[in-house]
C-alpha cells in the first residue's frame, strides 16, 4: 500500500470509526492530508474516489472547495486581473504576491477564511465534511494554510475540514509547502491539527 493510500485509509477509519473524529484537540475539527506535489493528478483522482466512497458507503455529505478558485475570486472582486498583472510587470512577482495576500487577510472583504465559511453556509444540506483542494493557488508565498486554519478556528467554524496539502514532511510533523526551500516556503503546519500522510 502506498503512503497516499495509507493516509487515505487512516483518514477514512477516523471519519467512520466509533469515535468518528479527526480532531487532534477538542473544538478544532480540522486535519491536513499531505501528499507529494508530484502526485497531484493521481491525488485528485484518489480523493474523488475517497469522497464517493464516504458518500455511498457511509452516507456522508461531502463538499469540495478549491482554494485556487477562491484566490482568483478575490482578484476579480477587488482590482481585477489586469491590475494584478500590471503590479507584477511594474514591481515584480513579490510585490504582486504581497498585494494578493492583502486581499485575503481577515480584515479584507474577500478574506480567504470568510469565503470558505460563506461557501459552506450556502451549501444545502450542510456538509458533513469539507475538503479543501487546489492549495497550489496559495503558492509560492501568497498565503499560509496554517493561517487559514487558525482563522477558521477563530471564527468558530465547526464543520470537519480536511486541507489537502501538496508538500513534504521534513521531520516529524513539520511540512514544506510544495517542497520549497525551508527558509522561504515552510509554513503550514498548525501544531493543533492532525496530519495524515507524514510517512
Amino acid at each position: 500500500m502506498s503512503s497516499l493510500d495509507e493516509a487515505l485509509h487512516s483518514l477514512e477509519m477516523d471519519l467512520t470509526g466509533s469515535r468518528a473524529s479527526i480532531a487532534a484537540q477538542s473544538g478544532i475539527p480540522f486535519a491536513i492530508l499531505r501528499y507529494a506535489p508530484s502526485e497531484e493528478f493521481l491525488f485528485r483522482r484518489k480523493i474523488r474516489l475517497f469522497a464517493n466512497n464516504l458518500q455511498q458507503q457511509h452516507h456522508r455529505s461531502i463538499m469540495f472547495l478549491s482554494l485556487s478558485r477562491l484566490v482568483w475570486n478575490a482578484v476579480r472582486e477587488t482590482d481585477g486581473v489586469e491590475y494584478l498583472f500590471k503590479t507584477e510587470s511594474q514591481h515584480g512577482i513579490m510585490a504582486a504576491q504581497t498585494d494578493l495576500k492583502g486581499r485575503l487577510e481577515p480584515q479584507d472583504t474577500c478574506a480567504l477564511a470568510a469565503q470558505v465559511i460563506t461557501c459552506v453556509d450556502a451549501f444545502s444540506p450542510k456538509p458533513d465534511l469539507v475538503i479543501l483542494v487546489r492549495a497550489g493557488g496559495l503558492a509560492p508565498h501568497i498565503y499560509r494554510s496554517s493561517a487559514l486554519l487558525h482563522e477558521l478556528q477563530q471564527a468558530g467554524f465547526s464543520t470537519p475540514t480536511i486541507l489537502c496539502y501538496p508538500g513534504s514532511a521534513i521531520a516529524g510533523t513539520d511540512l514544506r509547502f510544495y517542497d520549497l526551500p525551508a527558509e522561504e516556503g515552510l509554513g503550514t503546519y498548525n501544531y493543533r491539527v492532525k496530519i495524515y500522510g507524514t510517512r
